[in-house]
């Protein structure tokens, strides 16, 4: 193993540095996202993630004939005199030419340069990385995305974060990729006209996951950030299904698609090949004594199937009938105790997990996750005002969502609101191990703050992310202005502290002893390329309070 030399600080990584590591993989920019075809070499520059005190995870891909050693390299410089990890690597078509290997014996709270050579002489892109800190922290920043589709516009909420080089780690909530295709989501009329993804159908097989990884990576927002920045990563749906459970999926139909659990297994293989991920399905990282971060599953690992409001009035001739099944259900099958999101193997470990993070003095708890944990309801009335560019999907389910409404049953079966006895248990826990909760989501393409109650008692608070590119709640109820469907949002719920329903953006969260805070980012759009901000809003919690600073 090579010696460690001493480590460069992180402020000493500067803007002249990160554009020398944006040159190296310039060409990318004129890649055809639509290209059938990747070439040979490194195809799709470099990433990391997984950081722990002493190691960070690898990632490249690189296409040859047939399996190919390479050979890694980590430096505390940009010009690798003094290696202080090295090792090889087999980038083989067994994984779509894709290769992960785990960079050990690293110094804590460390900025890393890292690199690939092929035994051509080819080297990849440099990448530069960080290991998370042990002990007394001060401070931890995290750029948190989600939902990034990628027909819908530039990834122009990649671009600005990785510009401002301002935060440790980058945070990716789920949604990375869509599995649509043709012009289904976006449909014709939305879609960008200079970004269509490979394959044009919708991804069912291996070789078709595969592309459309390919396809999405081969955008040189994305690739910049994974280039710059370690992420921690989990999966939401469209990675594998549209609204997909352990054992089926909206956007799943057996009959033409085949077997569920092969496509599922076909999804997070490719999932695992192509992202900087380790294989297990939900993790915890220590960030010194500041916080723990809790990586889970709530989409594929222990989930049961949603309810469907819609069903549910499905049949009923009058709104009083509809009303009245929907609280029938509300008092029966709604709360079923036995009901899972997570799992009991998962909601065990994060029990544990929640109190061994709190017994060693840390003083945040972080659920890294997918779905909205808050509590939210559709304000009455609200399907006066849907507009005409309405989805027929997303029609269905906000006329259900305003009439359970109706029935004070909350809007979105997909999320935490769907599954109130597996929230109660987690929230248990937390209460349990007196943490300091804060919670990151994303899935819903818009933003969101929340305070946590449990039993009447401060939990936490949520902190849900707007999407990269898909449109959040301005394109289905384009008749309502945004400022009074965000009023409205937030009087009809009493968790919800506030909401911005119609830009597109990334959050940063920012860990210190004494406060959490999450400033809500919006970019100008995502039509053209920029990475000029149109708004930002910052929120705060102290630690031990629990409530937001409002």
């Amino acid at each position: 193993m090579p010696k460690t030399t001493k480590a460069t600080p992180a402020t000493n990584v500067t803007r002249r540095g990160m554009f020398a590591l944006a040159g190296a993989s310039a060409a990318v920019a004129a890649t055809p996202a639509v290209a059938q075809s990747f070439g040979k070499g490194f195809t799709h520059s470099v990433a990391s993630g997984e950081p722990h005190s002493s190691s960070v995870l690898l990632w490249t891909r690189f296409v040859a004939d047939g399996e190919t050693t390479l050979k890694w390299q980590v430096s505390e410089s940009q010009d690798f005199a003094d290696l202080v990890s090295e090792g090889e690597a087999a980038a083989s078509p067994g994984r779509d030419f894709c290769t992960k290997v785990i960079a050990k014996g690293l110094s804590p709270d460390r900025w890393y340069f890292y690199r690939f050579l092929a035994p051509s002489g080819t080297v990849s892109p440099t990448g530069r990385t960080r290991t998370l800190p042990v002990g007394p922290t001060l401070n931890f920043r995290m750029a948190v995305f989600s939902c990034a589709n990628f027909g819908f516009g530039y990834f122009n909420a990649y671009a600005h974060a990785a510009e401002a080089n301002e935060v440790d780690l980058a945070v990716h909530l789920g949604d990375y990729i869509y599995e649509y295709g043709g012009d289904t989501y976006p449909a014709e009329n939305q879609r960008h006209p200079d970004r269509s993804t490979a394959p044009g159908d919708e991804i069912v097989a291996l070789a078709d996951y595969r592309l459309r990884y390919a396809s999405y990576r081969a955008d040189r927002d994305l690739q910049r950030l994974h280039q710059v920045l370690p992420m921690i990563a989990v999966w939401d749906d469209h990675e594998s299904a549209n609204d997909s459970w352990k054992d089926g999926a909206q956007n799943h139909q057996s009959e033409t698609e085949g077997d569920w659990e092969t496509r599922k297994e076909i999804a997070k293989r490719v999932y695992r090949e192509w992202m900087p991920v380790s294989d297990e399905p939900y993790a915890a990282y220590d960030v010194g004594d500041l916080a723990t971060l809790f990586r889970i599953d709530t989409r594929l690992e222990g989930r049961d199937q949603q309810f469907d409001l819609a069903g549910i009035i499905a049949g009923k001739e009058t709104p009083e009938a509809m009303v009245e099944a929907l609280r029938t259900f509300r008092d029966g099958e709604y709360v079923n105790p036995e009901r899972q999101l997570l799992g009991q193997r998962q909601e065990e470990w994060l029990g544990k997990g929640l109190k061994n993070s709190t017994e060693r003095g840390a003083t945040w708890q972080v659920l890294v996750q997918q779905v909205l944990i808050g509590k939210l309801s559709s304000p009455k009335g609200i399907t006066g005002l849907l507009g005409d560019n309405v989805p027929e999907f997303a029609r269905a389910r906000l006329t259900a969502a305003a009439m359970a409404a109706e029935a004070d049953v909350p809007l979105n079966m997909d999320a935490w609101d769907g599954y109130p006895a597996a929230r109660n248990r987690v929230f248990d826990a937390a209460q349990m191990a007196n943490a300091n909760l804060v919670v990151l989501a994303g899935d819903t393409h818009n933003a969101w703050a929340f305070d946590l109650a449990h039993e009447g008692k401060a939990v936490g608070v949520e902190f849900g992310t707007s999407s990269v590119s898909s449109p959040g709640f301005e394109s289905y109820l384009s008749a309502l202005p945004p400022a009074v469907l965000e009023s409205a949002l937030v009087g009809a719920n009493e968790q919800l502290k506030w909401a911005d329903t119609s830009q597109r953006g990334y959050m940063v969260v920012d860990l210190t002893p004494e406060a959490a805070s999450c400033e809500f980012r919006f970019v100008v759009g995502t039509k053209k390329r920029s990475t000029q901000l149109a708004a930002t809003k910052r929120l705060n919690v102290q630690a031990g309070a629990r409530v937001l600073d409002i």
